[in-house]
C-alpha cells in the first residue's frame, strides 16, 4: 500500500520530479534514488538519480508494474518507533535503524510493541544505576528505547494489572541475547530489591556467571554463546519485591563438549579448570594447558581476546558459594568435569576389524578412574564392549575402535548432561523461596532462528522453537491491533498476515517430521536414509512447505517463516535416539564418589539423558519406577527420544507465554565479523525477517500505522487551518480540516480519542506543512527581505547624501587647503630659498672668514716667525757686523798707519825721487802734478772736513773716553758673549745645515703625511659616516633595548600581576578544594546517618514483621532509636526504659531462635570476620596512639616548664582563695558559738521566736557558704582541667597539625569530642556481637574505623614528615626556654612579693620586655606571630582571671554583707535596753526578691505530657501558625535550664532523650508531610542555637546582650547533646529534601520539558505505537507555573516556620539541583526533546527560574550554578553546528558538561521541522577529538539522589528568654515561671 502504482499515487504529486525512492540493491539491499523526469502512467522506465550523482535507468517489472517503494520525509528518519514512519517498509525500517545505530549511536529502536536491539559489540555506558533509576517508573513512550523501558513496563504491567509477564528475547547466535536478558534481570533486581535479608537479587544474579560457564561456548558468530535455551521465572511477593526464581533449560548442546568447529571453543568451564591447574586445590585433579586434552584443542584457537579465563573461574566459585553450593560440592563438580577431559583422552587401538582394545595402564583412563571413583578393568573393558539382549539370553559382543569412540564420545555426553541438571537443579533450590509467590516475570533467553551450510538435528529443533514463538508472536500482534481497532470503534476489517500453522503442523502433526523420526528410531534397523525417504514420499508431494533438494537424497528443505532451510539427514537418529552403553552407567553407578552417584541416582526413573528441562526442576523426570517383571514397560518408557521430549517441554513453554503478557526483544547482529558499530544491511535485513520485524511492520502498515491523538494532530497541523477553522470543539476542527486535506475517505477513520491514517498520509500532511512552512517562510522572507532591501535603499540614499555633502565639503575644504598650501609653498619657498642662499652666503662667508683667518693667522705667524728670526739675526747681525766692523777698523785702521807709513815711506821716497828728479826735470813734475791741486783741494776739504770731524770726534772721543772704561768693559763681557755667540753661530750654522737637511727631509715627510693625512681624512670621514651609522643603529639598538626593557617591565609587571592572580587562583583553587573535601566528609557523614536511619526504621518494620508473624504481644516500649551517641547510650535512658528495652531483648532472642540457621552461621562467619579485621585495625590504631603518646610526652615536657609558672602563680592564687574561705568560715563558726552564747546566756529559751527565726537565718547563711564551697572546689576542677587543656592544646599546636584540621572542620569542641569519643569507643572492650549487629552496627562501627584509620594514617604521616622537620628548630629553642624558664621563675618570685593588683601588670609588661628582646634577635614577621599569640594567650588568661577574681569578690561581699547583717542583729538582740524595756520582737533578714530568670518549671512526672502537647500533638497548620517562629524550641530549652539550675543530671538526660525520640516519632509518623518536616527543622536547629549560645562558650557568648549572658547554663556541658542534635537536624533535612523531592519530582520533565511555555515555538512529531506524554498543556498537567507555584509554598512555609536564612539557601540550592539534574537527565535520554525550539523552551523556562531567585534574593546561594549544565545543553540544542570553528566554541561553552553529555545531545539532536539540519557525523568526531584531553567521569547522567552536605551556621537570637510568654492554645499551664 505504500508504494507508487497506478491506482494509489499520493495526491502530493510522489510520482512526479524530485520525488525520493528505494530501488533494490544487490551490495546495500536498497539504495536511495531520486526522480529526475516525471512518472506518467503507462512508462516502463523510470529516470532516476543515485545520491552519488549516478543517472540510472530502473525498469519497472512488466507484470506487476510496481512502482519503487517512497522514502519518507528526512524529518521522520531516525524516529524512536518505527511505526511513526509515514511509510512502513523493509528499506525504511532498514535505513531508520541504520540512521540511528550508525550516525546517533543508539542501539535501541521500537517496532510497535517489539524492542530491536542492536549488537554495538562495544561497551556502551547507558546500563549504570542512574539510568536505572532515569526508567524507573517512566511511561515506556516517554524515554528513548531501551531494555530499561521494556522491563519497567513488564514491572509496572504485573504491579498494575495483577497478570505475570514474559520477556522473550530471541536473535541470533551473537546478537546479544544473553546479555539483554541479563541487563532486564539486573533492572528487576536494583528496583525491585528483596523482601528478606538473604539478598535474594544478588542471587539470581549471581546464577548467571555459573549458567554461563557451563552453558556458554565461544563460537565463529559470539564469543560467549549461549548453547542452550532458558526460561528464567523471577518471583515477586504482594509488595512486589524479589522473592526468588526458577530457571528452565531447553536443549542443551551436548555434541559440543565431544567436538567443535574451528575458531570455536567447548564451554568456557573446560577452559577456566585448565587455566586453573596451578591452584593448589586443583593439583589432584590432574590438569594442564587447554592444547593437552583433545575435547578442548579441537577448534585450534583455547584463547578468547579480552578474558581472563582464571579470573572467570574465581567468579564462577564466588557464585557457587552465593547460591550455597559448599566447597565440597564445587571441588566434585570440578573433579566431575576434569574426569570429562581425561576421559576425552583415552586413546582407543584396534584390535582387529570388529574389535577394539584400550591399551593396558592408559594414564588418562586410570586418571579418570581415580576421579570418578570407579574400577579401571570395568570402565576399560565395557568402553570396547556392549551388551546385547535378545528374548533368550544376554551375550557380551566387541565393537569396532569407531563405535568405541562413540560409545566413550556418548558417555563423556551424557556426564555432562546429568551435571548440567544437577547444577541448574541446585541453582533453583538456592533460588527458592518459601514466601508465597504472588506474582512472576519471565525472561526467555533462546536461541534465534539459524541457517548454516550445514544445518543438523539442533539447527531443526531451534527453527521448530522459533515457529512457535514466531505464531505466538503474530497471534499477539494482531490480538493488540485488534483490541486498539475496537476501543477506539474502528471498523475492524480482517487483516491478512502470515500464518505459520501450515509449518508447525508439517513439523510436529501426525506423520509430521518428528513423527516419522520417532517412528523410525523404534524401527530395528531403522537409518537416515530410510528416514529421508519417508519425508519424501509422505509430504513432497502434499506439502508446498517441503521441498527436496535436487542433488541430494540425504536432505530435506522446509519453508519456515524466515527463509528456507536446507537440513542434512545425516545423524537426526542417533541425535534424536542419545543412546548410552546401560553397562557403563552401571560402573558409574557403582562409584565411591558421592556426588557421582548422586548425579545418577533417579536414573531408573529419568528418559533417555538428553538437555532439555521441564517446566519445575530443570530436568525432565517421569514416575517410572524400576520394574524387574514388567520388562517390556521399561523398556518402553526409555524410549522416549529427544525431538518428543522438546516437543512436551516448548508446548509446556508456550503455555506459559500464553498465560503471561508478553513483551518482545529482538537482538540483532549489525555483522559477522564483531565490528564496533559497523552495519552490514544483507545480514540485517536477513535477521529482520527471520525474528518478525518486518512481519510486525506489515500487520501494522495493512492498516492504519499511524494515529494521533486531536489534541496532537490540532498542535502539529494547526498551520494548515484557517482562523475561521477554527471550532472551541478541537475534534470537530480536526474531522473538517482533515475532510479538506484529504479527499479520500479511505485514507483515515476518526476514533474516539484518536485520528488512523493509512500508510503515507502521515508524509502526505508533513508535505502540506513543509510547504505551508516553506510558504510562509517565503512570504516573511519576502517580506523581511523588501523591507530590508527598503531599508538598505533609504540607508544608502541617506548615505549617499551624506557622502556627497561630506565629499563636497571634503572637496571645497581640499581646495582651499590647496590655495592655502600653494601661497603658503610659494612664501616657504621664498623663505627656503633665501634661507639656502643667506646659508650658503653665511657657510662660504664662513669658510672664507675661516680660511682668512687661517690664512692670516698663518701668514702672521710666518710674519712673526720670520721677524722673530730677522730681529734675532739683526742683533746677531748687528753685533757681530759691529764686532767685525770695529775688528775691520783696528786691522784697517793698522794696516791703513802701516800703509801710510809705507805710504809715506814711499811717498817720501818717490817725493824724494821726484824732488830729486824734478829736480832734474821741472816739465815732468807739471805733468805729475797736474791732477794733484783737484786733489789737493779735494783733500784739503777732506781735511777740513776731517778735522772738523776729528774736532768733533775729539770732542765725542772725550766724551767717550769717559764711558769707554765701563764701555770697554761691557764690550769685553760682549765679546766674550759674542765670542760664545759666534761659536754658537758655528754651531747654528752647522745646525741650519742640518735643519736645511732635516727641513728637505721634513718636506718629503710632510708630503707623505698630506698624502696620509688625505688618506686618512678620507679614512676619518668614512669612519665617521661609519660611526654615524653605527650611533643611528646603536641609538635604535638602544631604542628597541628602551621599549624591550620597558616591555619587560610591563611583562614582569603582568607576570607579577598573573602570578598574583595564579596565586590567588591557586589559593581560590586549595580554598576551593578544601571545601569539596569538607564537603565530601560532610556529604560522605550525612549519607551515613541516612543510611544508619534507614536501617532503623527497616529495624523497626522487620521487627513489627516478625512480632505479628510470631504473634507475641510487643511490651509497651519499642526500642529507642540509635541515633545518640556511645556516650548518651550510657546515660540518656531512665529505669523505666530499661526495664522496657529489657523485655524487648528478650522478644528479639524469642525471635532470633526462629531465625535460618544457616543465614545466622553465615552472619556470625561474616561478623567474625569483621572482628578480626577490626582487631587488626584496633592493634594499628593503638600502635600509632602510642607512637603519638611518646611524642605526646616528649613535647610535654618541653612545654612543661614553659607553664609551670603560670600554674604555680594559678596555685597559689587558689590557696589564697581557699584560705580565705577557711578563714571566712572560721569567722562564721566562731559568730554563731558566740551567738549561740550569747542568745543563750540572754534570750528567753531556744524555743523563742526571736532565736528561731535567727536560728532559721544562720542556717541557711551557713548552707548558702556550703553551696559557695562547692563552687570554689568546681572552680578549683575547673582551674585543673583548664591548665591541663592548655597544656594538651599547646601539646598538640605544632607536631599534630591533623588535630586542627579535624577541629576546623566545625565546631572545634563537637570535632574534638567526637573524636575523643570515637578513640574511647575504640578502646572500649569488644560487645556481644549478636547486640552491637542488631540493626547494622557493626558494619557502621567497622567503616567508621576505617574511615578514622585511613584519616590518621594520612595525618600521622603528614604529622611525622613535620615533626622531623621541626625537631632540629625544637631542640635549639630548648635550651632557650629553658633559660627563660628560669628568669620567669625568678621574675614570679618577685611578683609574689607584689600586691595581687599588680603581679598581672607586671607579668604582662615583662612578657611584653621578652618579646620584645626576641625580635631583636628574631624574624620580624615571627616576632609579630608570636606576639599576637602570646598577647591573646596573655589576655584571655587575664580575662579568665579578671572574671573569677570579681566572681569570688562578690561572693566574699555577700559573706561579708551576710556576717555584719548576723552581727548586727546579735548586737541588737542582746542590747541591756531592749532586755530590760522592750518586748522581744522577731528578727528578719531581707531577702531581695529575684528577676524571671526566662526559666520554665516542670514536674518530673509531668514530661510526658509536656513533650505529648509540644510536640506530638502540635500541628504546624493548626495551632502552630500564629505561634512565635522556634517557641516550641525556645520552650523547651526554658525548660532545660530549669532542670540545669536545680543541677538534676536525671531531668536533663530525661528531657532530652524524651524531646530527640518524640521529634523522630513524629517525623517517622508523619514525614511525608512537608510543612511538620520544615516546622521541626525549624525548632531542631533554634534548639541547638539555644545551646550554643547559653552554653557558656565565649564564641557563641559574643554574640549576646548581657542579660543573655546571665541565662548561660551553670552547671552542664551539653556540647554532647549538641552533636546528637545537629545529626537529628541532618536526618530532618535529609527528609525534607526527599520530601520535596517527591512533591516536585511529577513536576519537572512535564513543567521544564513537555509543556510549551512559549506556544507555538515547538510542534509534536509523530510518535507510533509507543505514545509519549503529551506536550500539550491538558488538564492536570504540570507546567512551569506550577513548579514556581509549589517553589512559593515552599519558601513561605519554610519562612513562616522561621528557618535560618542559611539554611533556606541550602534547600533551595537542592531544589534547584534536583530541577536541572531530572530535566537534563530526561532530555539525554528523549530523543524527541533534543531540537532547536526545545532549547528555547528549556532557556526561557530558567529564566523563569532565575527571576524567582531574584525576586526571593537568593542570587547567592549557589542555585543557579547548580543549573549551569542544563543551561548548557540547552545552548549547545540551539548553537550552530557545522565548522570548526563552533567545535571550538561548544567545546569553550560547555564547561558543565561531560564529553559523553555532549555527545549524547548531539547524537540525539532531532529536527523538529524540515528546515533544520541533523548533526553531522564527522562534526560530532571533531567535537570527541577535542574533547579528547578532558578529565571527567564517564557517567552520562547526573545523580539525582545527591542530597550537598548540610551545614546548619550559629544564628543567635535577639529574642530574650523573660519576655516569652505561652498561649494557652498549646496547654502548657503546668509550667511554671522562674
Amino acid at each position: 500500500c505504500e508504494k507508487l502504482n497506478l491506482h494509489k499515487i499520493e495526491p502530493y504529486g510522489s510520482k512526479r520530479r524530485y520525488a525520493r525512492v528505494w530501488i533494490p540493491d544487490s551490495e546495500e539491499v536498497w539504495r536511495s534514488a531520486e526522480l529526475t523526469k516525471d512518472y506518467k502512467q503507462g512508462d516502463t522506465v523510470l529516470h532516476l538519480q543515485l545520491e552519488d550523482g549516478t543517472d540510472l535507468e530502473h525498469k519497472l517489472d512488466p507484470k506487476t508494474k510496481n512502482l519503487p517503494h517512497l522514502r519518507n520525509p528526512d524529518i521522520l528518519v531516525g524516529e524512536n518507533d518505527l511505526t511513526a514512519l509515514s511509510y512502513l517498509h523493509e528499506p525504511a525500517v532498514l535505513h531508520n535503524l541504520k540512521v540511528r545505530f550508525i550516525d546517533s549511536k543508539l542501539i535501541y529502536t521500537y517496532c510497535g510493541i517489539v524492542l530491536v536491539a542492536i549488537n554495538p559489540y562495544e561497551t556502551l555506558p547507558i546500563y549504570g544505576t542512574d539510568i536505572i533509576n532515569a526508567y524507573s517508573g517512566q511511561n515506556m513512550g516517554d524515554m528513548d528505547p531501551h531494555i530499561f523501558a521494556v522491563a519497567e513496563e513488564a514491572y509496572k504491567q504485573m504491579a498494575r494489572d495483577e497478570r505475570n509477564q514474559s520477556i522473550i528475547v530471541s536473535g541470533e547466535s551473537g546478537a546479544g541475547k544473553t546479555v539483554s536478558a541479563k541487563y532486564a534481570m539486573r533492572y528487576f533486581a536494583t528496583v525491585s530489591g528483596s523482601a528478606s535479608e538473604a539478598n535474594v537479587e544478588e542471587k539470581v544474579l549471581a546464577s548467571n556467571p555459573i549458567m554461563e560457564a557451563i552453558g556458554n561456548a565461544k563460537t565463529t558468530r559470539n564469543d560467549n554463546s549461549s548453547r542452550f535455551g532458558k526460561y528464567i521465572e523471577i518471583g515477586f511477593d504482594k509488595k512486589y519485591h524479589i522473592i526468588g526464581a526458577n530457571m528452565r533449560t531447553y536443549l542443551l548442546e551436548k555434541s559440543r563438549v565431544v567436538f567443535q568447529a574451528d575458531e570455536e571453543r567447548n564451554y568456557h568451564v573446560f577452559y577456566q579448570l585448565c587455566a586453573s591447574s596451578h591452584v593448589p586445590e586443583f593439583k589432584a585433579l590432574k590438569l594442564g594447558s587447554a592444547d593437552v586434552f583433545h575435547y578442548t584443542k579441537q577448534g585450534r584457537n583455547p584463547v578468547i581476546d579480552g578474558v581472563d579465563d582464571a579470573k572467570e573461574m574465581s567468579t564462577t566459585r564466588n557464585a557457587f558459594t552465593l547460591l550455597g553450593i559448599n566447597e565440597s560440592y564445587q571441588m566434585g563438580l570440578f573433579q566431575v568435569l576434569a574426569a570429562i577431559l581425561h576421559l576425552g583422552n583415552v586413546d582407543v587401538k584396534d584390535r582387529d576389524a570388529d574389535s577394539s582394545i584400550i591399551p593396558p595402564n592408559n594414564s588418562h583412563l586410570m586418571v579418570f578412574c581415580e576421579l570418578m571413583g570407579v574400577a579401571y578393568q570395568d570402565m576399560s573393558h565395557w568402553l570396547c564392549h556392549k551388551k546385547l539382549k535378545t528374548a533368550a539370553e544376554t551375550y557380551i559382543k566387541p565393537i569396532p575402535k569407531l563405535q568405541a569412540i562413540n560409545a566413550r564420545d556418548a558417555l563423556a555426553k551424557h556426564i555432562y548432561a546429568k551435571l548440567f541438571n544437577w547444577i541448574v537443579d541446585h541453582v533453583n533450590k538456592a533460588l527458592h523461596s518459601t514466601v508465597k509467590q504472588h506474582s512472576f516475570i519471565g525472561v526467555l533467553d533462546i536461541y534465534g532462528f539459524e541457517t548454516f551450510e550445514i544445518n543438523s538435528f539442533e539447527q531443526f529443533c531451534i527453527n521448530y522453537a522459533n515457529e512457535k514463538l514466531q505464531q505466538q508472536f503474530n497471534m499477539h500482534v494482531f490480538k493488540l491491533e485488534q483490541e486498539e481497532y475496537m476501543k477506539e470503534q474502528i471498523p475492524w476489517t480482517l487483516i491478512d498476515f502470515y500464518d505459520n500453522q501450515p509449518c508447525i503442523n508439517l513439523i510436529e502433526a501426525k506423520m509430521g517430521v518428528l513423527d516419522l523420526l520417532d517412528e523410525e528410531c523404534k524401527m530395528p534397523k531403522g537409518s537416515d536414509d530410510s528416514w529421508a525417504q519417508k519425508l519424501y514420499n509422505t509430504h513432497l508431494k502434499t506439502c508446498s512447505l517441503f521441498e527436496k533438494p535436487r542433488m541430494s537424497n540425504k536432505a530435506f528443505i522446509i519453508q519456515h517463516f524466515a527463509d528456507k532451510v536446507e537440513y542434512q539427514c545425516e545423524g537426526f537418529l542417533e541425535k534424536n535416539k542419545d543412546t548410552v552403553n546401560e553397562e557403563q552407567i552401571h560402573v558409574l553407578k557403582a562409584s565411591k564418589f558421592d556426588l557421582l552417584v548422586e548425579l545418577f541416582r533417579d536414573e531408573e526413573k529419568a528418559t533417555s539423558p538428553t538437555g532439555v528441562a521441564p517446566a519445575t526442576g530443570g530436568r525432565t523426570r517421569l514416575s517410572v519406577k524400576p520394574d524387574k517383571g514388567k520388562p517390556d514397560k521399561s523398556s518402553k518408557e526409555h524410549k522416549k527420544t529427544v525431538g518428543l521430549q522438546f516437543r512436551n517441554s516448548l508446548q509446556l513453554l508456550m503455555e506459559t507465554l500464553n498465560a503471561t503478557t508478553p513483551h518482545y526483544v529482538r537482538c540483532i547482529k549489525p555483522n559477522d565479523y564483531k565490528y564496533a558499530f559497523t552495519f552490514d544491511p544483507k545480514r540485517a535485513v536477513q535477521q529482520l525477517r527471520a525474528c518478525g520485524v518486518l512481519e510486525t511492520i506489515r500487520i501494522s502498515a495493512a492498516g492504519f500505522p499511524s494515529r494521533w491523538t486531536y489534541q496532537e494532530f490540532f498542535s502539529r497541523y494547526r498551520v494548515l487551518m484557517k482562523q475561521k477553522d477554527v471550532l472551541p470543539d478541537k475534534k470537530m476542527t480536526c474531522k473538517n480540516v482533515l475532510e479538506k486535506l484529504v479527499q479520500d475517505p479511505d485514507k483515515y477513520q476518526f476514533g474516539k480519542t484518536k485520528i488512523f491514517f493509512r500508510a503515507g498520509q502521515v508524509a502526505y500532511l508533513e508535505k502540506l506543512r513543509a510547504d505551508k512552512l516553506r510558504a510562509a517562510c517565503i512570504r516573511i522572507q519576502k517580506t523581511i527581505r523588501c523591507w530590508l532591501a527598503r531599508k538598505k535603499y533609504l540607508r544608502m540614499k541617506h548615505a549617499a547624501i551624506t557622502i556627497q555633502r561630506y565629499v563636497r565639503g571634503y572637496q571645497a575644504r581640499c581646495l582651499a587647503t590647496f590655495l592655502r598650501r600653494t601661497r603658503a609653498a610659494t612664501i616657504i619657498q621664498k623663505y627656503q630659498r633665501m634661507y639656502v642662499a643667506r646659508s650658503s652666503y653665511r657657510r662660504k662667508q664662513a669658510a672664507a672668514l675661516a680660511m682668512q683667518c687661517i690664512l692670516r693667522a698663518f701668514m702672521a705667524r710666518q710674519l712673526y716667525r720670520a721677524l722673530l728670526r730677522e730681529h734675532k739675526a739683526i742683533i746677531i747681525q748687528k753685533m757681530v757686523r759691529g764686532w767685525l766692523a770695529r775688528q775691520w777698523y783696528k786691522r784697517s785702521l793698522a794696516a791703513v798707519v802701516y800703509l801710510q807709513c809705507c805710504m809715506r815711506r814711499m811717498r817720501a821716497k818717490r817725493e824724494l825721487k821726484k824732488l830729486k828728479i824734478e829736480a832734474r826735470s821741472v816739465e815732468h813734475y807739471k805733468k805729475l802734478n797736474i791732477g794733484m791741486e783737484n786733489k789737493i783741494m779735494q783733500l784739503q776739504r777732506k781735511i777740513d772736513d776731517q778735522n772738523k770731524d776729528n774736532r768733533s770726534l775729539t770732542e765725542r772721543l772725550s766724551g767717550l773716553e769717559v764711558t769707554h772704561a765701563a764701555e770697554s768693559e761691557r764690550l769685553r763681557r760682549e765679546l766674550s758673549r759674542l765670542r760664545c755667540a759666534e761659536e754658537d753661530a758655528k754651531n747654528s750654522n752647522n745646525r741650519v745645515i742640518t735643519l736645511q737637511e732635516e727641513l728637505e727631509r721634513l718636506r718629503a715627510e710632510l708630503q707623505n703625511t698630506q698624502k696620509e693625512k688625505k688618506a686618512i681624512e678620507e679614512w676619518a670621514q668614512k669612519y665617521q659616516d661609519e660611526m654615524e651609522q653605527m650611533i643611528s643603529e646603536l641609538k635604535d639598538q638602544n631604542n628597541l633595548l628602551k621599549n624591550e626593557k620597558n616591555d619587560l617591565n610591563r611583562l614582569i609587571q603582568e607576570q607579577g600581576q598573573q602570578w598574583t592572580e595564579k596565586m590567588q587562583r591557586a589559593l581560590k583553587e586549595e580554598t576551593a578544594q578544601l571545601e569539596t573535601d569538607l564537603n565530601e566528609e560532610r556529604s560522605r557523614y550525612q549519607n551515613l546517618l541516612s543510611e544508619h536511619l534507614r536501617l532503623e526504621e527497616k529495624y523497626d518494620d522487620l521487627k513489627e514483621e516478625i512480632s505479628l508473624t510470631v504473634n507475641v504481644p510487643k511490651p509497651g516500649h519499642r526500642r529507642t532509636d540509635s541515633t545518640h551517641s556511645s556516650n548518651e547510650s550510657e546515660y540518656t535512658y531512665n529505669s523505666e526504659f530499661a526495664e522496657s528495652e529489657e523485655g524487648s531483648r528478650g522478644v528479639e532472642e524469642k525471635e532470633k531462635a526462629s531465625l535460618d540457621m544457616a543465614l545466622f552461621l553465615k552472619l556470625q562467619k561474616r561478623v567474625t570476620e569483621l572482628e578480626q579485621e577490626k582487631q587488626g585495625l584496633q592493634n594499628e590504631l593503638d600502635r600509632r596512639e602510642e607512637q603519638f603518646q611518646r611524642a605526646r610526652a616528649r613535647d610535654d615536657e618541653e612545654h612543661k616548664k614553659a607553664r609551670s609558672a603560670e600554674l604555680e602563680y594559678e596555685s597559689l592564687k587558689r590557696q589564697e582563695l581557699e584560705s580565705e574561705n577557711k578563714k571566712l568560715k572560721h569567722n562564721l563558726n566562731e559568730m554563731r558559738q558566740s551567738l549561740m552564747s550569747n542568745a543563750g546566756a540572754v534570750s528567753a529559751a531556744p524555743g523563742s521566736p526571736a532565736y528561731k527565726v535567727l536560728l532559721d537565718q544562720l542556717n541557711s547563711s551557713n548552707e548558702e557558704l556550703e553551696v559557695r564551697k562547692e563552687e570554689v572546689l568546681i572552680l578549683r576542677s575547673q582551674l585543673v582541667s583548664q591548665k591541663e587543656a592548655m597544656q594538651h592544646k599547646e601539646t598538640m599546636t605544632e607536631p599534630l597539625h591533623y588535630v586542627e584540621d579535624v577541629q576546623k572542620l566545625g565546631d572545634a569542641k563537637e570535632i574534638s569530642q567526637a573524636y575523643m569519643g570515637l578513640k574511647d569507643t575504640n578502646r572500649s572492650p569488644l560487645p556481644d556481637m549478636r547486640k552491637m549487629n542488631e540493626d547494622g552496627e557493626l558494619w557502621l562501627v567497622y567503616e567508621g574505623l576505617k574511615e578514622t584509620n585511613r584519616l590518621l594514617e594520612s595525618q600521622l604521616q603528614a604529622q611525622r614528615r613535620s615533626h622531623e622537620s621541626e625537631l632540629e628548630a625544637l631542640r635549639g629553642e630548648l635550651q632557650s626556654v629553658k633559660e627563660e624558664n628560669n628568669r620567669q621563675q625568678q621574675l614570679l618570685a618577685q611578683n609574689l612579693q607584689l600586691p595581687p593588683e599588680a603581679r598581672i601588670e607586671a607579668s604582662l609588661q615583662h612578657e611584653i620586655t621578652r618579646l620584645t628582646n626576641e625580635n631583636l634577635v628574631g624574624d620580624p614577621k615571627a616576632y609579630r606571630i608570636s606576639v599576637l599569640r602570646r598577647m591573646i594567650d596573655l589576655m584571655e588568661q587575664l580575662e579568665k582571671q579578671d572574671k573569677t577574681v570579681r566572681k569570688l569578690k562578690k561572693q566574699l561581699k555577700v559573706f561579708a554583707k551576710k556576717i555584719n547583717d548576723l552581727e548586727g542583729g546579735q548586737i541588737e538582740n542582746v542590747s541591756p535596753g531592749q532586755m530590760a524595756d522592750e518586748p522581744i520582737r522577731p528578727v528578719s533578714i531581707p531577702r531581695r526578691e529575684k528577676d524571671f530568670q526566662g526559666m520554665l518549671e516542670y514536674k518530673k512526672e509531668d514530661e510526658l505530657k509536656l513533650v505529648k502537647n509540644l510536640i506530638l500533638e502540635l500541628k504546624p497548620r493548626g495551632v502552630a501558625v500564629n505561634l512565635i517562629p522556634g517557641l516550641p524550641a525556645y520552650i523547651l530549652f526554658m525548660c532545660l535550664r530549669h532542670a540545669d539550675y536545680i543541677n538534676d543530671d536525671q531531668k536533663v538526660r530525661s528531657l532530652l532523650t524524651s524531646t530527640i525520640n518524640s521529634i523522630k516519632k513524629i517525623l517517622k509518623k508523619r514525614g511525608d508531610d512537608f510543612e511538620t518536616v520544615s516546622f521541626w527543622l525549624a525548632n531542631t536547629c533554634r534548639f541547638l542555637h539555644c545551646l550554643k549560645q547559653y552554653s557558656g562558650d565565649e564564641q557563641f557568648m559574643k554574640y549576646n546582650s548581657p542579660k543573655q549572658n546571665e541565662h548561660c547554663l551553670s552547671n552542664f556541658d551539653l556540647a554532647e547533646y549538641r552533636q546528637v542534635l545537629s545529626d537529628l537536624a541532618i536526618q530532618i533535612y535529609q527528609q525534607l529534601i526527599k520530601c520535596m523531592e517527591n512533591i516536585l519530582q511529577p513536576m519537572i520533565v512535564s513543567g521544564m520539558l513537555e509543556h510549551e511555555t512559549i506556544q507555538g515555538v515547538s510542534g509534536v512529531k509523530p510518535t507510533g505505537l509507543r505514545k509519549r506524554t503529551s506536550s500539550i498543556a491538558d488538564e492536570g498537567t504540570y507546567t512551569l507555573d506550577s513548579i514556581i507555584r509549589q517553589l512559593n509554598s515552599f519558601h513561605s512555609i519554610m519562612c513562616q516556620h522561621g528557618t535560618d536564612p542559611e539554611l533556606i539557601k541550602q534547600v533551595v540550592k537542592q531544589q534547584f539541583y534536583i530541577v536541572g539534574a531530572v530535566t537534563l537527565n530526561n532530555l539525554l535520554l528523549r530523543k524527541d526533546m533534543c531540537s532547536w525550539s526545545k532549547g528555547m523552551q528549556i532557556r526561557y523556562n530558567v529564566s523563569q527560574l532565575e527571576e524567582w531567585l531574584r525576586d526571593k534574593n537568593l542570587m547567592v546561594c549557589g542555585a543557579k550554578e547548580t543549573l549551569e549544565p542544563l543551561i548548557q545543553a540547552a545552548q549547545l540544542l540551539q548553537v550552530k553546528k557545522k565548522t570548526d570553528e563552533d567545535a571550538e566554541a561548544i567545546c569553550s561553552m560547555c564547561n558543565a558538561l561531560t564529553t559523553a553529555q555532549i555527545v549524547k545531545v548531539l547524537n540525539l539532536y532531532t529536527p523538529v521541522n524540515a528546515f533544520e539540519e541533523r548533526v553531522s557525523v564527522t562534526f560530532i568526531r571533531t567535537i570527541q577529538n577535542r574533547l579528547r584531553d578532558r578529565k571527567e567521569s564517564p557517567q552520562l547522567l547526573l545523580d539525582t539522589k545527591i542530597i550537598y552536605p548540610v551545614t546548619f551556621p550559629f544564628n543567635p537570637s535577639s529574642l530574650a528568654l523573660e519576655t516569652i510568654q505561652i498561649p494557652g492554645s498549646l496547654n502548657l499551664a503546668f509550667l511554671t515561671r522562674v
